[in-house]
């Protein structure tokens, strides 16, 4: 059984996290984090797929996929280190060379991620200056992971982390042990599936292979963070890395059987529930929005169906103006691609205690009006498609696209 615990990066044995304010655009707040395991990790990664990739990015890329163990994550907010060419190669590098020798480890089990404004280098001397307050700073408390997280956010109004903890066999084949495996992420703005704009980080005491980890956190990213949109934009920076320790002592994972299979299952609760939080504080966002597309005649068709609809501007803007046009969720559906008989789907709007059928027979049905509108008021606004063509399911996330994303996005580098 998965179960919700407090916490973040820091839930699993062995992992610590520290925060500092090194200015490096920010000048009243933290905006440098770092992780680190006692001991060396498997790291898997996916990343963003925009062909013009950050320094960071491209550095992590190359740690990921050689298998070279991972022990330590240096993440900046502010300045993306994205459009910097051969400086911003060189900055990963020096960070991770001078994060690796206060720590003790290689420069290359050293991960790092940037996010924010892209074009401008990042001030070495300010980046190995918070290394240094890091290091000296790493604990593995609560509250350490959880000013972290803070420390990450550009736009973010609030604050993403999450854990769970399960059940494994014990690595001595006695009863059982148990796991741990926590995330923490950042992104409002700039995000669209493929990867989505983001930064994100899991930790976990799972005793797993390399090779498993990469093909759960693959196999999971697509119904999690692949399915929210805020923008439609593709961010150059986009990370998602999870590092595996081993120090729960479970039997190590290493076949596609039922531990793998619950590991999955962690994996996917961690990752949606960070996913959901991103798409529900998009920049300017007033609601979290849901869309459910069921008895697709496909998963993939399913997917696309529900991304067409979170990620319409029209749909978005209905939903901020609580106008029940649902003539624009149809209009999204319907240019998506995938084929259906627009004469026998069923739409609706889902409530915290009412339903509303929108559409069914082919005709926008009589629907009451202020009810709809009171359930577009809710904070949460959940849209459901029956397509009746097969038995497949998918949910994609977004959020409302309000006057205060413009502000925001007009003002961005100041």
């Amino acid at each position: 059984m998965i179960r919700n615990i407090s916490g973040g990066v820091t839930a699993a044995m062995g992992f610590s996290a520290a925060c500092c304010a090194a200015g490096i655009k920010y000048q009243d707040r933290t905006d440098m984090a770092m992780l680190y395991s006692t001991v060396p990790c498997n790291a898997a990664g996916t990343f963003t797929t925009n062909r013009v990739k950050a320094a960071p990015v491209l550095w992590d890329r190359d740690i990921v996929s050689s298998g070279c163990p991972a022990q330590a994550v240096v993440v900046n907010a502010g300045i993306a280190n994205a459009a910097t060419g051969k400086t911003g190669l060189d900055l990963c590098r020096k960070t991770a060379e001078a994060a690796g020798k206060i720590l003790d480890i290689p420069a290359s089990s050293v991960l790092i991620g940037s996010t924010g404004v892209i074009g401008p280098n990042i001030p070495l001397d300010k980046i190995t200056a918070g290394v240094s307050v890091m290091a000296a700073a790493l604990s593995d408390t609560q509250e350490a992971g959880t000013a972290a997280s803070r420390a990450i956010m550009t736009t973010d109004t609030v604050n993403k982390e999450f854990a769970v903890s399960f059940e494994l066999p014990a690595e001595n084949g006695v009863g059982t042990v148990t796991v741990h495996l926590g995330g923490m992420c950042k992104g409002s703005g700039m995000i669209h599936p493929n990867m989505c704009t983001m930064l994100a980080y899991l930790t976990t005491d799972c005793d797993i292979s390399r090779d498993l980890l990469q093909q759960a956190l693959s196999a999971v990213v697509q119904d999690t963070f692949n399915m929210i949109s805020v923008d439609g934009d593709t961010s150059t920076n986009d990370t998602l890395l999870v590092l595996s320790n081993g120090l729960a002592g479970n039997r190590c994972i290493d076949k596609a059987d039922e531990t793998y299979s619950l590991f999955c299952e962690a994996l996917f609760t961690v990752c949606r529930d960070l996913a959901v939080k991103m798409a529900g504080d998009g920049e300017g966002a007033t609601h979290l929005v849901e869309m459910r597309v069921y008895n697709a005649d496909t998963k993939k068709n399913a997917q696309i169906l529900a991304r067409s609809v979170v990620g319409s501007s029209l749909v978005k803007a209905m939903i901020y103006g609580r106008d029940a046009n649902c003539g624009r969720i149809l209009c999204a559906l319907g240019y998506a691609g995938p084929d259906f008989d627009p004469a026998v789907i069923e739409l609706y709007l889902v409530g915290e205690k009412e339903t509303v059928c929108f559409y069914r027979d082919g005709c926008v049905q009589d629907f009451d009006e202020e009810k709809a509108a009171a359930i577009l008021s809710e904070k949460e606004v959940r849209f459901a498609c029956d397509m009746k063509m097969g038995s497949a399911e998918a949910f994609a996330w977004g959020c409302d696209l309000t006057y205060d994303y413009v502000k925001i996005n007009g003002d961005y580098r100041s």
